[in-house]
């Protein structure tokens, strides 16, 4: 019962720590019950029948004393008892001190256990005190509730009486669970006295164990001592034989170097001798050398002035390709401008003949681009068959030559030997030739040629004809070679050729900067330090394996700047570093740069060891002598490297800026003043004297001129858009103001191809810059040229009066101060309707302060009626009261006209013009009321017009002239007209509702003539509309997007046409109610984009419409461009070949006649290849044909020139494009896939789009210029940086700004640029780490003051995947006979779509290894499981398990073979490790556990529960001697544990099975012994209890394994309260006999 309530206790507390013996199960009942059967054995039953056989040795005492310990077997049992009498002066064997050791723990977690028992006693005596106060308190507060309660009903409080007996029912609720909690706290702290008093018995009883335990751990400790002294003994005794061997060594390392000198000495002598016979011979063979050399150098001479006369032949040659190039342009011209005339005529043909225009035009370049197939075709087959041929006779020529020189070699092998003489000298000869050979002269000189497009093809030829040359020399001198060695005997002299003796060299010890007399150690260390202080004392930093990159140091400022110095004052600024790398560094100043020292003075107090993520302080002092700007940079040096901090002082100067660059009056009557204020601001601590005015070139533009009707003819008229249009444009017209110039639909082509044609020209000119190495100047046609021809044209007539409509205000000049701003006043007068636009310029005295320019346009509108003062100021206004002003409108019409004025909706409840309607006279004036009470709700009424901050109402009001629909332009139909002269009109019709027009107009003369024109017209009310009918886009530039936004508005809900305007066409039917849908038709190879094109608007709705303008160059034009670069490039080549062969001949004729009389040919005649008159001499004097633009691949490096020439000489550009709109009633979406939707084109809206292009300022330059950056397939977790080079071809510094990618996102910009100068390259480096199996794409807009240039990223994460053929995660090799080995191959097979690297990795090798093994074993800290892997090592110090390969790479869908080798040079049954495969050096993608055993012996057992620890002692035992052995007693049988747990269920049971393993191992040693017996006895005993074996006994052959089952049911009278204990010995005949002791322990567990 004792034994029962022990290990309750136990189980109890958890406080079973740790398993006895470093079992790897935690199991608190098997550690109690086998604690409970060693101490308390003679109060159960007996284990076995040792205790019978054990009679006569065993003592009384020590039968009823401890008993047998569950982990020892019955000799070690023996053993201690007895130690006490007869065993003081023996040594202790393992299996005492392994007793010892477990005694001693046992006792410790049995102390453990009281103490633990004690602290829950104190624990439960306090609780039980303060839940005894807590019920004092609920008693008392009980009484005093219910002395409360009595007194309220005596009262008469009711509701008093309620609320206290409720508390009272919660007090007596508390106070029974507080009681209730008593009596538990009570029953536990009883039951809990009552275990101690166990707990205390039980410490009593092993008070005779505690003294003898003392006894053994005294006497073990002093056998130690004795061991410790006689190890010191042996250690002394082989340091003497050490330093006697040490003498001996030194003693014949000094003959050796006796020797050594003695054999030094020798050869120095043979050295000086051989030196002196051989200076005879040589003296003659110098002669013969400097003759060669003389030779050689005549022959070079001779090659100069052949390369001189190839350089004049090619510059002759380019003077002729230069005519070539120029017919061939125009023969280019010519040839497009007769396929276009052919194409235009046979257009005009097919439509006489009334066919398809498109389809025949298709057909016909079909058959054109056919037959030029066919041509080429052919024309490759004659040149395949040509080279077939020559190939065939070059191959029969070389044929012959073969048997020529076979026959010549036949032919010297007949004539002999030769002398002895003369192959000695021969001999002689070249050995000289190779010691003296110089080998800068055997380098050949490459022969010079011109840089250009086609001297490729040039290279190749020469190439092949080079290679077969030095082919055949090669074999030639081969041949020689052959022959030489066959005849040569031996030299004329007798020297160093014949003695088989090398040169003396200096030792390398000698020569070693290394102090004297040191020993090797202390040379390592000096060549060590040596070694760091060459390499400045840098050296890598790693921490934690990952390398340290990057600047060491940060800086606070990161630029030390002093701005606006004055000479002679002295400046301080104090800088902060930080220590920004992984672990401690040092930092150390190198000094400034080297134009600073004299005025840069830094003081800096090294810190000495810096943290990470500590700073220190530098102070640095400026002190200027001489006013200039001076940029230079500190230089630090810190442990892993250096690093600099960049320095700039900056003058005094003046940046001056305006705050726009473009003032736009916007559209004005004709009549009204109107005034702008532009702000001139110095930012800048110098202030100047400024002076505004007109710009030079400004000649007439901001003046306009009245012209006669001939005149106003031919200039450009409106686009059709009045004045009520241009004062209700969008947002988007009004912001975007970079191009306000208006082009009639009529002129559009022209226009745009009067853009264009300088642009052309411009990229011409651009393009030949670019080769400006190569080309001459001289023979270029400049602009100045294009200038003066274009000055040549006539000039357009003299203005007759000049009307002044934009002049400046007051202010024109004066001083600005520094930090100060200036207000410029700028007055638009409109005099004449049109545009106007005028340029100013802004000068400075200060000669380092660049002009300014800005530009000021307007609009002037010919309207009949105009206002002479257009803005009414009322003034302060106070609300609720009523103010009062007078409108003046004049007419300048020569009719009475009806005018209607309108006040915006927002402001109709506080504001009216009176009267509403009204007729103006001819050239007279109108008086209107203005009326203006303010209400209270007057903000929230005004909207827009209202500022809330400043208080001031800004409203618009509009003066419509009824029945004005149509316009006569231009001069509104005024005008001269001269005899015999024909003048245009435009009439401009405008409808102002859906219906049909019949009108007519009278034109009248002087002379009272009138002639009648009959108008007819039909107004169209479209069932949509547009909220803008105009987008202009700002200037963009190439490869940029510009982005618009507008509506398509449908406003038709109700079919009463007397309520409001309805949608119909005339007097048609009506539109119908419902959704309408819309489809935009956009050009195709136009640079606009509207999304979306087609969909459908419900009524009084409206859809968001998109239009994207991008400017790109079209692959038509870049083509061309290519043909026209390599064209310039093959006219170039041309050209120099000529100016030499000219250069040639005139050396030539001067040499033959001497110089003549007559002028020298000037330069200028160079330029005669670029006229007509010699371009067809130029075209026959070269054979290049240029490839046709179709020709020209996309991808090809001509392409990519073209473009990036292109883009760099872009000018910009500026399109116009009217998009039509069609609408149709109904539901595009229902009408999908079936039958169109009907519409009309009398419906049809229209869009006009102005786009203009510019020159981009960013470009990239890297990746052939692409935008788009594709990291391609990139594993999860792993990541990739790429690089992007950018530069700015602008002319300005520009400062660059970065979008924002996703911050959860796998893209990176790792190093962002802030400025780019004019022509600078950077770097960006983008990074692509995905986290997860998906495609990403992102883009980065680089932003600058001009445009954004977009980036395009992509990428697609991989998740790198592999199968291993090892199920599980163990690889057991089984059992191997020690110091033998066994192999065992798996395979790892990629599953992903992505190559892999990956390394093997074994956790023995790893560098934490020598960390891990210092800490406390896993059986001792009592983990949740076991966490180190590695096993039992081999004592030699190799790898137990071996791996190949251990790194490498699988390809996608592929597989690798491992082959696992295991090696044990000792017996272990614990050898295991970690196999890690780690991918890309980062991941783990699988983790296998290596298992192996190994024997002695060839049988093993395998099965049962550990009863031992998993790790080895350090202590190395050497194995027994044979004779050793005999002496000893036979070896005790070996423990093995076999418990078996029965289930009991209520019904029924589970029998306990468990079995064990018997194994033979297969090798080759032990011969005799083919297999292995085993037997099991006291099987009666084992049946008798409950046991049932199967089989007893039996063989195992090698290589086999055989299992003994057991299984167990309880008998009849078994006690479940006793476990049962039975031993039996288990008994194997293999190479050698082994017994082991079986204990099966069984209980019974209920469910």
């Amino acid at each position: 019962m004792e034994d029962t309530e022990f290990f309750d206790i136990c189980e109890k507390e958890q406080t079973a720590a740790t398993p006895f013996l470093e079992q790897e199960k935690d199991d608190d009942d098997s550690v109690t019950d086998q604690f409970w059967n060693v101490a308390n054995e003679p109060k159960g039953h007996k284990i076995g029948e040792e205790s019978e056989e054990d009679d006569k040795i065993k003592s009384k005492d020590a039968s009823e004393g401890v008993g047998e310990d569950f982990d020892s077997s019955g000799e070690s049992q023996e053993c201690h008892v007895n130690s006490g009498n007869n065993n003081n002066n023996k040594t202790m064997k393992y299996a005492d001190r392994v007793r010892i050791l477990n005694l001693r723990r046992n006792l410790n977690q049995l102390d453990n256990i009281a103490k633990e028992k004690a602290l829950t006693i104190a624990k439960a005596r306090e609780e039980l005190s303060a839940c005894q106060l807590r019920i004092e308190m609920l008693t008392k507060e009980r009484e005093c509730t219910e002395t409360k309660i009595e007194e309220e009903k005596e009262a008469g409080n009711t509701a008093a009486v309620f609320r206290l007996q409720a508390m009272h029912r919660r007090l007596c609720a508390e106070l029974g669970n507080e009681k209730d909690l008593e009596s538990k706290i009570a029953l536990m702290l009883k039951e809990n006295m009552y275990e101690m008093w166990q707990i205390e018995i039980e410490q009593g009883k092993f008070g005779s164990l505690r003294e003898q335990l003392e006894q053994d751990e005294e006497e073990l400790e002093r056998q130690c001592k004795e061991r410790a002294e006689q190890r010191i003994q042996k250690e002394k005794t082989v340091a003497q034989l050490a330093e006697r061997k040490q003498q001996v060594g030194k003693k014949k390392e000094t003959e050796a170097w006796e020797a050594y000198e003695r054999r030094h000495q020798k050869v120095v002598d043979d050295a000086h001798r051989n030196h002196e016979k051989a200076a005879q011979f040589l003296k003659k063979s110098m002669s013969r050398i400097h003759q060669k050399e003389a030779k050689e150098e005549l022959k070079t001479q001779e090659h100069m002035e052949k390369r001189m006369q190839a350089v004049l032949s090619l510059k002759n040659n380019i003077t002729s390709n230069r005519e070539t190039l120029r017919t061939l342009q125009l023969r280019d011209k010519a040839k497009a401008l007769e396929a276009k005339k052919q194409e235009m005529k046979m257009r005009g043909n097919i439509l006489a003949e009334g066919g398809d225009v498109t389809k025949e035009i298709f057909l016909h370049k079909q058959r054109v681009e056919l037959e030029r197939h066919k041509q080429e075709f052919t024309e490759q087959q004659k040149s395949r068959k040509t080279e077939i041929v020559a190939r065939i006779l070059q191959e029969e020529a070389y044929v012959e030559k073969q048997k020529k020189h076979q026959a010549w070699a036949e032919a010297l092998r007949s004539q002999g030997k030769l002398q002895d003489s003369l192959r000695w000298r021969i001999k002689t000869w070249q050995y000289i030739e190779n010691a003296c050979e110089d080998p800068a002269a055997t380098v050949l000189q490459k022969s010079w040629r011109t840089p250009s497009t086609f001297s490729l093809v040039d290279n190749k030829s020469s190439s092949v004809v080079d290679f077969s040359e030095k082919a055949l020399k090669d074999t030639i001198h081969e041949n020689d070679d052959e022959e030489a060695s066959q005849t040569l005997a031996e030299p004329e002299f007798t020297g160093l050729w014949s003695q088989e003796c090398n040169l003396y060299k200096m030792p390398k010890d000698e020569t070693d900067p290394k102090p004297l007399g040191a020993s090797k150690m202390e040379r390592k260390i000096f060549t060590e330090n040596l070694e760091k202080l060459r390499s400045g004392i840098i050296r890598k930093q790693v921490v934690s394996g990952r390398e340290f990159k990057g600047c060491p140091f940060y800086s606070k400022p990161s630029l030390i700047h002093f701005k606006d110095f004055d000479v002679g004052k002295t400046y301080k600024k104090k800088i902060i570093l930080i220590n920004a790398s992984y672990s401690v560094n040092f930092c150390k100043l190198v000094g400034v740069s080297e134009h600073l020292k004299d005025f840069i003075n830094i003081h800096f107090d090294p810190p000495g060891q810096m943290s990470a993520g500590m700073s220190c302080e530098v102070v640095v002092t400026f002190k200027p002598m001489i006013n200039e700007v001076l940029e230079g940079k500190v230089t630090f040096l810190a442990q892993n490297g250096s690093f600099s901090i960049p320095l700039k002082c900056t003058t005094k100067r003046c940046v001056l800026a305006l705050d726009k660059e473009l003032i736009d009056f916007g559209t004005h009557v004709v009549g009204e003043t109107i005034s702008r204020m532009i702000i001139l601001t110095n930012r800048g601590a110098l202030g100047t004297r400024f002076k505004l005015q007109t710009s030079a070139g400004d000649n007439g533009t901001c003046t306009t001129t009245a012209k006669s009707s001939l005149e106003r003819m031919v200039s450009p008229a409106l686009d059709g858009i009045t004045s009520e249009e241009k004062a209700s444009s969008s947002p988007v017209e009004s912001s975007i103001y970079e191009n306000k110039e208006q082009v009639s639909p009529v002129h559009t082509e022209e226009v745009t191809l009067h853009i264009s044609l300088p642009e052309s020209q411009k990229t011409e000119s651009n393009l030949g810059s670019s080769h400006i190495e190569q080309f001459s100047q001289d023979a270029l046609i400049t602009e100045a040229d294009l200038e003066a021809e274009n000055a040549q044209s006539p000039a357009e007539p003299p203005p007759e009066e000049e009307l002044i409509e934009i002049t400046l205000g007051k202010v024109t000049e004066g001083e600005i101060g520094p930090f100060s701003s200036i207000e410029l006043q700028i007055i638009f007068t409109p005099c004449v309707p049109g545009d106007v636009r005028a340029e100013f310029e802004i000068t400075f005295d200060n000669p380092n302060c660049k002009p300014l320019h800005f530009c000021v346009i307007g609009v002037s509108v010919d309207v009949p009626v105009w206002v002479p003062n257009p803005n009414v100021d009322l003034k302060i206004c106070m609300y609720d009261r009523l103010y009062q002003d007078c409108i003046i409108i004049r007419s300048r019409a020569k009719a009475a006209l009806r005018l209607k004025f309108e006040v915006c909706k927002e402001l109709s409840n506080h504001m009216e013009l009176l009267p509403k309607t009204g007729y103006i006279q001819a050239q007279s004036s109108f008086s209107v009321q203005l009326k203006f009470l303010p209400r209270h709700s007057l903000p929230e009424d005004a909207g827009k017009y209202f500022d809330t901050e400043t208080r001031v109402l800004e409203v618009p009001m509009t003066i419509k002239i009824a029945d004005k629909f149509v316009e006569i332009q231009p001069s509104d139909g005024f005008g001269t007209l001269l005899p015999l002269e024909r003048l245009n009109l435009d009439i401009i019709f405008k409808a102002n509702k859906a219906k049909e027009y019949s009108f007519e107009l009278t034109c009248k003369s002087e002379i009272n003539r009138q002639f009648k024109l009959s108008c007819k017209a039909v107004g169209v009310h479209p069932p949509l509309e547009l909220s803008h009918s105009l987008v202009k886009f700002a200037a963009t530039a190439l490869n940029d997007v510009s982005t618009a936004t507008l509506y398509v508005i449908n406003a038709h809900v109700s079919l009463n046409r007397f309520t409001h305007a309805v949608p119909r066409i005339g007097k048609g039917e009506i539109a119908p109610v419902g959704p309408t849908s819309f489809e935009f038709l956009v050009p195709e190879d136009s640079p606009v984009t509207i999304m979306p094109s087609v969909g459908t608007v419900l009524p009084g709705k409206k859809c968001l419409i998109q239009v994207y303008f991008r400017p790109v160059l079209s692959e038509q034009l870049i083509r061309e461009e290519a043909v026209q670069m390599l064209c310039r490039a093959d006219a170039q080549r041309m050209m120099l070949k000529k100016i030499r062969e000219s250069e040639m001949q005139k050396r030539k004729d001067e040499t033959v006649a001497g110089k003549k009389d007559g002028k020298k040919p000037s330069f200028a005649a160079f330029r005669q290849p670029l006229r007509v008159r010699n371009s067809k001499y130029a075209a026959a004097s070269s054979g290049f044909e240029p490839p046709k633009p179709e020709e020209i691949k996309t991808n090809s490096e001509e392409y990519i020139a073209a473009q990036y020439s292109l883009i760099r000489n872009f000018t910009g550009k500026f399109e116009r494009y009217i998009i039509p709109c069609f609408v149709a009633s109904g539901d595009i979406d229902e009408k999908r896939g079936s039958e169109n939707l009907k519409y009309s084109p009398y419906n049809t809206l229209y869009l006009e789009l102005h786009c203009p292009a510019v020159a981009p300022s960013v470009v990239v330059t890297s990746n052939n210029g692409k935008n788009i950056i594709n990291f391609g397939e990139v594993a999860v977790g792993h990541r990739i940086i790429e690089r992007v080079t950018i530069q700015n071809i602008s002319q300005e510094q520009l400062a660059l700004g970065f979008s924002i990618l996703n911050p959860n996102g796998p893209f990176l910009l790792i190093s962002p640029v802030g400025t780019l100068e004019p022509g600078e390259n950077q770097f960006l480096f983008i990074s692509f780490c995905p986290n997860e199996s998906k495609l990403f794409f992102e883009t980065l807009d680089i932003r600058s003051i001009k445009a954004t240039l977009t980036l395009s990223i992509t990428g697609h994460g991989v998740a790198p995947s592999i199968a291993c053929s090892v199920e599980g995660e163990v690889l057991d090799m089984g059992y191997v006979i020690a110091k033998e080995k066994v192999t065992s191959t798996f395979k790892i097979q990629n599953t992903s779509t992505l190559p892999l690297r990956y390394s093997i990795k074994l956790e023995s090798l790893s560098q934490t290894r020598d960390k891990e093994q210092q800490r406390l074993p896993f059986f001792i800290t009592s983990p949740p499981g076991r966490t180190d892997f590695v096993g039992t090592q081999n004592y030699s110090g190799l790898s137990v398990f071996n791996i190949f390969p251990v790194e490498g790479g699988i390809e996608p869908r592929k597989s690798q073979d491992f082959t696992v080798t295991f090696s044990p040079d000792h017996e272990s049954l614990y050898y295991s490790d970690c196999l890690k495969v780690v991918l890309f050096g980062k991941e783990i993608a699988r983790v296998i556990w290596l298992k192996g055993a190994a024997r002695n012996h060839m049988m093993f057992v395998e099965g049962g529960d550990p009863l031992d620890v998993p790790v080895e002692s350090l202590a190395i035992t050497s194995p027994m001697s044979e004779e050793a052995a005999k002496g000893e007693l036979e070896e005790p049988a070996k423990p093995l544990l076999l418990s078996l747990e029965y289930i009991q269920a209520e019904s029924s049971g589970t029998p306990a099975v468990r079995e064990l393993k018997i194994g033979a191992i297969r090798t080759a040693q032990f011969a005799s012994k083919k297999n292995v017996e085993f037997s099991l006895d006291n099987l009666p005993l084992l049946q008798q209890k409950g046991f049932t074996i199967e089989p007893v006994k039996g063989t195992v052959d090698r290589g086999q394994i055989k299992c003994i089952s057991v299984s167990w049911v309880p008998p009849a009278d078994f006690d479940p309260d006793h476990p049962l204990m039975v031993a039996a010995v288990l008994t194997l005949k293999g190479d050698i006999k082994e017994s082991y002791k079986v204990l099966f322990t069984a209980r019974v567990v209920c469910t």
